[in-house]
């Protein structure tokens, strides 16, 4: 049996993780000879009594044939730290999975790409940044990979299915347990054109402590991560610091210095990294060869040396008086009702119903039901 497939079979044992792996992978250069364990080898090895037991009783070709059969009847490829193809970025990380199970396009593991993270709970203004950046930054050519979380994660990878881009998400979960369970659709969707990854088991459902460690995969496939909105507590940083570890970039969006939702971010910044305010920030640090990189707008005409020049941002310059503005700002934290942008403000039923129908020809806000408003 070749060497991966007992080194997948290892992986699949219950009880036994990485770090037991990594015991048996400096102790034994030939993993063949596993198979011919009995408990005192186990043991001998390093690993506790329990496991030892328990891979002396059931760790076998038979047993290995069967868990790999399992996988591939669902669609789902193994990739293994011992193949050939396992994606450089990610081996050269501290902690490299051993295994990952892959659904979808994993020539993708292999292209350049960028991690796009923030909070569960974005406002309206890490939501329209999340979306366009993922579309200008797919559109130079780049793979977005996220995390598959609710909030700024699916924000970006709708945008890039949008723009026809490819994304990568990994999953804190088996790769058939999608977690939330409100974005089976949404990995459905990327599984067709893009790729589902993750390094545990089958049948493993969410559970504290695995999306942390989830994150360190997000930063150790990419060249850099960017952090759209994160609060300052938000797990967004956890795949910041992980991309630090791993001698990769980080890049962080600004937001309004009122919003905590932004907090996260400006720390980041204050630390180093890198401000972004558009997909040209990003694109410039890397100087790649993209296929569709000098197609985006803003970068049209734009060499080396101009390229530290003032640009346009991600969005078109419209012009708004200093009371359009003021509502802007109210309504890019959350939406707000008629009578609580009334007390807030303190103008004239009439006045402000005249900016906000002039907001709303601009297309910059929207009326809900109930004479609420919101930013577009």
């Amino acid at each position: 049996m070749e060497e991966r497939w007992i080194l997948f079979g290892l992986h699949e044992m219950e009880g036994i993780g990485k770090k037991s792996i990594a015991k048996l992978m400096a102790a034994q250069p030939s993993l063949q000879e596993l198979l011919y364990y009995k408990e005192a080898d186990w043991m001998a090895a390093g690993l506790r009594k329990d496991q030892a037991a328990r891979l002396a009783r059931g760790f076998d070709t038979s047993w290995i044939e069967s868990r790999r059969e399992q996988v591939y009847n669902r669609g789902i490829e193994v990739i293994t730290y011992l193949d050939s193809n396992y994606p450089i970025l990610m081996k050269e990380t501290v902690q490299p999975p051993w295994i990952m199970y892959a659904r979808g396009d994993r020539r993708l593991l292999h292209q350049p790409s960028i991690a796009m993270v923030g909070t569960r709970m974005p406002t309206v203004y890490g939501r329209k940044v999340g979306e366009k950046l993922a579309e200008q930054l797919s559109n130079a050519g780049l793979t977005i990979v996220s995390g598959l979380a609710r909030g700024i994660d699916r924000v970006c990878h709708e945008a890039v299915i949008r723009a026809g881009g490819k994304t990568i998400a990994v999953f804190g979960t088996g790769i058939d347990h999608v977690y939330p369970s409100e974005n089976t659709s949404l990995a459905e969707q990327i599984a067709e054109t893009g790729l589902l990854l993750s390094e545990y088991p089958l049948g493993t459902r969410a559970r504290q402590g695995l999306f942390p460690e989830r994150n360190r995969i997000i930063a150790g496939l990419t060249l850099g991560t960017l952090v759209v909105e994160a609060d300052i507590r938000s797990g967004s940083l956890i795949t910041a610091d992980a991309a630090l570890e791993a001698g990769r970039d980080v890049f962080a969006v600004p937001g309004p210095i009122t919003s905590p939702k932004s907090r996260g971010a400006h720390n980041l910044i204050r630390q180093g990294a890198k401000l972004v305010t558009c997909a040209a920030d990003l694109l410039e640090e890397y100087r790649l060869d993209l296929p569709n990189a000098e197609q985006l707008p803003y970068n049209r005409g734009r060499s080396a040396e101009t390229a530290g020049s003032a640009e346009p941002g991600l969005f078109p310059d419209i012009k708004l008086s200093s009371d359009e503005q003021h509502i802007i700002v109210l309504l890019e934290q959350e939406e707000q009702s008629l009578d609580q942008l009334i007390d807030r403000l303190g103008w004239d039923f009439g006045h402000l119903h005249s900016v906000l129908l002039s907001l709303i020809i601009k297309k910059q806000i929207s009326q809900l039901p109930g004479t609420k408003y919101a930013r577009v």
